[in-house]
């Protein structure tokens, strides 16, 4: 049995939400810092197109305020954005400060170069040619490998939450620490922590067809919900609108920067058709976009529509999108000569667990930063490169917020792991097959469009995965893939019940039941007490 650890802050989560606040800490604070994979683990090293910030004297905070809010299809928080917002150059100057090599463009105010992607009405996206979060992401690791004060936890899984609640301790319910297990050395680690903050990013792995690395099944979501948190706009899955369609091409997503830099979509006959849906055409938000795809490839019978830069000069496109490029080779396609088969994907978690300006959740103790948490900023929809500015701006915030806090007392002992009635399992195809299951039916019955008697069949379709999950769960010792299909089945049972609860369209929720949005926009919050469809 492995030695409990002692922590004043947890962090469960390696991308750009988890290394800002690690490196934004007091230094006199004990900090550990969890990864599922590797450190740096996670969707921010995926991220291609950039961060979204006013840095330019003709752009401003009520421009990017207005843009955000206009994606966000009237759901957004008013603070929650102009906060972001307002802190927006700020985090960018961090960065830079970090060592971050945005691209140069001397003509700019700050000397970054910036680009426009849909739903900008301005140039203000700073971005490392076409490799922003892998830029973001090794400048961060690199500053906090040396850190004297953080003990890295790579190749750790969070199990749960630990709360005096389920300790059986008197007073008011407080997040006291975390298991994790360990994938190397196969058993339970019990931590004890005063504060514990939850940046494991989004769960767009509960579908069939997504952008995101394995990591993403919404373990901090899924385990702030069983510790008693509340959840809100669960049914907000955003689908990015254009993955490489290739049967070798992984999860490759291609920017909207493409489309930003007069990427033109096709029709597999050549034509254009965007006009048809949105006069902003290329340009317009991501969920109008992913729906006019989805629309006609189901009209033409269509396995992809097509993505076209080639009008562009061979140079430009080696200068603004190499990794594209070179991805793209790998795979037969000449990006300067041919236009590039597309598809839509899962991609971004535009709800979460809910939290404050500071990213403080429900739970004291608890916090929750980054793409697992809901701050009001993404309303609806998720405005392009709005996401990487969030993990920045709150991941500071609640660096602040925890350092201003007095220190709490931690439990004298914590009960460690318990497996004495369990099992190992020779059945894991059980897993594999659940976990199949799982993502295919959300892919065919919660997706890009939706319908009453299709969500419906996913509420009892998911119940009956719930149950068997948990006898799984219940009888047998864990593993990583048996975690992480326990979180995504949670996740997906919060959508769906999310997706049933909205009647209306609005924004990456579109249902042909109800085609048009009410007249009031409101949040879809799910209550711990909530007793979800039995």
């Amino acid at each position: 049995m492995a030695a409990p650890l002692d922590f004043d802050v947890l962090i469960i989560g390696t991308g750009a939400a988890g290394l800002t606040l690690a490196l934004s800490l007091p230094e006199h604070l004990k900090i550990g810092l969890v990864s599922k994979g590797e450190l740096g683990g996670g969707s921010t090293a995926w991220a291609q197109g950039g961060v979204a910030a006013v840095l330019e004297t003709g752009d401003s905070i009520e421009e990017h305020i207005q843009d955000t809010e206009v994606a966000g299809a009237g759901l957004c928080d008013a603070e929650a954005v102009r906060f972001t917002v307002e802190h927006s150059a700020e985090a960018i100057r961090w960065l830079v400060d970090m060592g971050v090599p945005f691209t140069p463009d001397a003509a700019t105010e700050l000397g970054l170069h910036l680009t426009k992607e849909g739903g900008h009405s301005r140039r203000r996206i700073v971005h490392a040619a076409d490799a922003t979060g892998y830029a973001i992401t090794a400048t961060l690791t690199e500053q906090i490998a040396n850190a004297k004060n953080v003990v890295f936890l790579p190749q750790h899984t969070a199990v749960d939450l630990i709360t005096t609640e389920k300790l059986g301790l008197s007073g008011p319910n407080r997040c006291v620490g975390a298991y994790l297990y360990s994938q190397l050395e196969d058993c339970v680690i019990t931590c004890r922590v005063g504060h514990t903050a939850l940046a494991t990013g989004g769960a767009s792995k509960a579908y069939l067809y997504t952008s995101n690395p394995d990591g993403s099944t919404g373990d901090g979501i899924a385990m702030a919900w069983r510790a008693g948190c509340r959840l809100a706009n669960m049914e907000f899955n955003q689908f990015h609108p254009t993955c490489l369609y290739h049967p070798h091409a992984k999860s490759f997503l291609l920017s909207e920067a493409i489309r930003g830099e007069g990427g033109r979509l096709l029709l597999p006959d050549g034509q254009r058709f965007m006009h048809r849906f949105d006069e902003r055409l290329e340009l317009a938000p991501r969920d109008i976009v992913a729906r006019a795809i989805d629309h006609e490839m189901k009209r033409l019978g269509a396995d992809s529509l097509f993505l076209d830069i080639s009008h562009q000069s061979a140079e430009f496109i080696a200068e603004h999108f190499p990794t594209i490029q070179r991805r793209c080779l790998e795979y037969g396609i000449d990006i300067t000569r041919e236009p590039i088969p597309v598809v839509p994907a899962a991609h971004y978690t535009c709800g979460g667990i809910k939290t404050d300006l500071h990213g403080q959740t429900d739970l004291p103790g608890l916090f929750a930063i980054g793409e697992c948490a809901h701050t009001g900023l993404h309303g609806a929809n998720r405005l392009a490169s709005n996401s990487l500015l969030e993990c920045l701006v709150f991941g500071r915030a609640a660096a602040q917020c925890i350092a201003a806090l007095p220190t709490q007392p931690l439990p004298q002992e914590i009960p460690p792991w318990d497996e004495s009635r369990v099992t190992d399992s020779d059945e894991d195809v059980v897993i594999a097959h659940n976990w199949d299951e799982l993502r295919r039916f959300m892919w065919d019955y919660v997706g890009i469009v939706r319908t009453s008697k299709r969500l419906l069949r996913a509420r009892h379709r998911v119940q009956l995965l719930k149950d068997e999950i948990h006898e799984f769960y219940s009888n047998y010792r864990i593993s990583n893939d048996l975690l992480e299909l326990r979180n995504l089945v949670a996740i997906a049972e919060a959508i769906i019940e999310s997706a049933i609860r909205r009647k209306e369209s609005r924004g990456l929720h579109y249902t042909l039941d109800y085609p048009e949005a009410d007249g009031k926009a409101q949040d879809t919050v799910l209550e711990p007490m909530d007793q979800l469809h039995q």
